[in-house]
């Protein structure tokens, strides 16, 4: 951040009359979400980084006089902060540019949720179910599952869906669009809060004691998609899934997810997450950033890194090893030779997975604030033993 900083000091001393024009018109173009974030960080850094609750009530609350005060004297550090977007959406754009040029198309993850401390909630509190303070009332999660007994409790606010309608939904749509801007397919994560949510109470530490409360459903993506056209999303249809989801899901023709390492245990979406199952729109997984990594999944014991008990492991390695028909290879390349062999229109491998790496490279738990999302590729691990075999199996099966 210090060098950023440096660059932001030196482009607004000494820039051309053309680059000033240039961030001019990107701050335009972007003015929907980029105002109000420039205005965030720079109260952020001002604050010592803390949560926008525990600023001055007077800006916390987005009052008349203090946001124009703020303004003024944060100045500077506002247009530095719409430089570090201008300079990263120059650096994105290119590196999306160099990749469609090679046939490689670039997913990006949109949770349907969105940060407390975050400037989606500060400059949009009546979306919210917050207090008077700005503290949730209502916080997202799921209930107990094969990730955790006690549930997964993000925290996250949840929103006032009622209010987004009366609004014609702009604030999604305005999302959506910002995203797309950025990707060319977008997976929305946890697809099935829009049919239904788990909702927590705020001062809950667990998600055991919650409801499931009925989305916005087909009224949002029907709004969506007379906005933005065919909707190039894949919905991410993991955990507690009922019909209505997967109708809702169908009704748009969003394609779904099948995640491999779950199709030999308890699950209960094992059945559909076996090959045989699969149907042409589909994307499949060896596994995703919130599963264990393939190796680490197979050594475990279960205990005490999910609910599985050491029975469970062993009735899920035999049905494995029946199902695959396999004795002692590699069981990463098992894995992946299975879902690209599949009728799914599209599998994705984690790195982590080519490099048949264990638990040590696991990308995240869920539920867990920290400790994960550090996992890096050192240059040169992708070896070209690795690339060919990978290009075999692309090969072969038509990938």
């Amino acid at each position: 951040m210090p060098l950023l900083h440096k660059a932001a000091m030196n482009f607004l001393a000494s820039a051309s009359a053309d680059s000033r024009r240039e961030l001019q018109e990107f701050a335009r173009a972007h003015a929907s979400w980029l105002d109000d974030f420039a205005l965030f960080m720079a109260l952020k850094e001002e604050h010592g980084l803390v949560a926008w609750t525990r600023w001055p009530s007077d800006i916390a609350a987005r009052q008349g006089e203090a946001m124009k005060r703020n303004k003024e004297e944060l100045a500077s550090a506002i247009e530095a902060q719409k430089f570090f977007q201008y300079v990263f959406f120059q650096q994105w754009q290119k590196l999306r540019a160099y990749g469609r040029a090679r046939g490689i198309r670039i997913i990006g993850d949109l949770p349907i949720y969105v940060a407390h401390d975050s400037a989606d909630v500060w400059a949009n509190r009546q979306f919210f179910l917050l207090d008077e303070r700005g503290t949730p009332l209502k916080i997202a999660g799921v209930p107990p599952d094969y990730f955790s007994a006690t549930g997964q409790c993000w925290g996250n606010p949840i929103y006032d869906w009622p209010l987004l309608k009366q609004t014609g939904f702009q604030w999604w749509i305005e999302r959506l669009r910002a995203a797309l801007r950025l990707y060319d397919f977008i997976r929305i994560d946890h697809f099935r809060g829009f049919e239904a949510y788990w909702e927590v109470p705020g001062n809950e530490t667990t998600a055991i004691n919650g409801r499931w409360v009925k989305g916005p459903g087909a009224e949002l993506f029907s709004v969506l998609r007379k906005e933005l056209g065919d909707l190039p999303i894949i919905a991410e249809n993991l955990g507690v899934i009922t019909p209505e989801v997967e109708a809702l899901r169908h009704e748009f023709r969003l394609p779904g997810m099948a995640i491999l390492q779950f199709a030999f245990g308890n699950d209960p979406q094992a059945p559909t997450f076996k090959p045989h199952n699969y149907v042409r729109d589909l994307v499949a997984y060896t596994g995703t950033h919130d599963n264990d990594t393939v190796v680490g999944w197979w050594t475990s014991s279960g205990s005490g890194d999910s609910t599985r008990s050491a029975e469970d492991v062993t009735q899920e390695h035999a049905y494995a090893r029946a199902y695959l028909g396999f004795k002692d290879d590699p069981i990463h390349w098992v894995l992946i030779r299975a879902i690209m062999s599949s009728v799914a229109n599209t599998a994705i491998v984690p790195m982590q997975d080519l490099l048949g790496l264990g638990s040590q490279a696991r990308m995240n738990l869920p539920g867990v604030p920290s400790g994960y999302w550090k996992w890096r590729m050192k240059p040169g691990a992708a070896s070209e033993e690795i690339a060919a075999r990978l290009k075999e199996l692309a090969t072969l099966y038509d990938r």
